[in-house]
């Protein structure tokens, strides 16, 4: 959890104001911890909680880990004038966030039996509440 949101704050420092990106990490964080929990709840599965939230938490750490080597190598091809910098920033952001659902929607399935299909829906949902609200609300 600690090692999340200080990521998260590197990660959005580099991309906006310092200030910004910690409320926005920290409405993340609540918004991972309120959907696992509404999510449990909805399937009378509370008892696996911290077994749900680690498992996501580990996969959310180590994508934010490839974001910040992401962020880095961006900047870095900002300063060396990298031609495609633009498209090659974009495929990797969009190439973390498919695997970032696939592996949630892959732990929403092991652990509640989902078919693929629903297990897909619930993590692109789980994304949008924990990256998408908090981001809409910081735009606001």
């Amino acid at each position: 959890m600690i090692f999340y949101f200080v990521s998260g704050c590197i990660v959005e420092g580099l991309i906006a104001d310092p200030a910004d990106g910690t409320l926005e990490v920290t409405g993340r964080t609540i918004m991972a911890f309120t959907s696992v929990a509404i999510l449990l709840l909805l399937e009378k599965k509370w008892e696996y909680y911290s077994r749900l939230y680690t498992s996501i938490f580990v996969c959310e750490n180590f994508i934010m880990t490839l974001a910040i080597s992401a962020e880095m190598l961006d900047l870095w091809m900002v300063m060396i004038h990298q031609e495609y910098r633009e498209e090659i920033s974009i495929g990797m952001a969009v190439f973390l966030v498919t695997w970032y659902i696939s592996i949630v929607s892959y732990i929403f399935r092991r652990f509640f039996n989902y078919p693929t299909s629903v297990s897909l829906i619930y993590a692109f949902s789980y994304f949008v509440m924990t990256y998408g609200i908090p981001m809409l609300l910081m735009d606001i």
